[in-house]
């Protein structure tokens, strides 16, 4: 599907990945964007219209989707890390709270625009990963877990909404160069290029989109592994 003429809703919309997707898809011709954060008065990029959505809180979502039923692409960006250990003393609370948010805020904003996008004639959903879905480091040991989990669900969201005509893309990337990494002195992937291939997968119908050279070789690495190709076998 084109972005032109699309109606978006972007999660997490007030900066880094977020506000790039705004951005990017008013200039790709997007009919209307509503970027949703907690603060609506943070969404101050002109053209798009802000929208109260905190993902962990249902009457938050339940109002939004009651609201917005023109919806033809859902933008999964919201996410929280929190860094830690998951061996250490008190990580569940952490844990707890970044699965609230990575997964299940993911789950609440798609079971519930997901009627919307079956009226609309199937649009799409991308949901923002990490190749912390595949492999994890204790320095973001929870997030990793958090980001597996996000990346299990996508796939069941891909079959399950097939039928509807929905495609649902998961887009994989390491460092990305925003407030959330910005203490990691490694090198970053530009959210401008991040933003633009995931625009590109979701015209060009990709279930999923590798942005970043440490995304593609561990994908490859773990598509060619002897593991992965018995379970496929079998």
């Amino acid at each position: 599907m084109k972005i032109q003429n699309s109606v978006i809703l972007v999660t997490g919309a007030n900066r880094g990945l977020g506000l790039e997707f705004t951005k990017q898809a008013l200039e790709r011709g997007a009919s209307r964007v509503y970027g949703a954060a907690r603060d609506i008065a943070s969404i101050q990029l002109p053209g798009v219209i802000p929208v109260n959505i905190d993902v962990t809180k249902p009457e938050e979502f339940a109002a939004a989707a009651k609201d917005l039923g023109d919806i033809t692409i859902l933008i999964n960006n919201a996410g929280i890390a929190r860094p830690g250990s998951i061996a250490a003393p008190h990580s569940q609370d952490a844990l707890r709270e970044q699965l609230e948010t990575n997964v299940f805020g993911l789950l609440n904003l798609s079971q519930a625009f997901a009627p919307h996008l079956a009226r609309n004639g199937g649009g799409a959903i991308l949901n923002v990963l990490s190749v912390l879905s595949w492999i994890n480091t204790p320095s973001v040991a929870g997030y990793g877990v958090s980001k597996s989990a996000a990346w299990g669900l996508t796939n069941g969201l891909r079959h399950e909404l097939r039928s509807q005509g929905t495609l649902v893309t998961g887009l994989h990337a390491g460092f990305i160069d925003t407030d959330m990494t910005r203490t990691f002195d490694v090198p970053k992937a530009s959210p401008v290029d991040v933003v633009r291939q995931a625009l590109d997968a979701i015209e060009q119908g990709a279930e999923e989109v590798f942005v970043d050279e440490t995304s593609r070789q561990i994908h490859q690495a773990l598509s060619h592994s002897v593991y992965l190709k018995d379970v496929i076998a079998g």
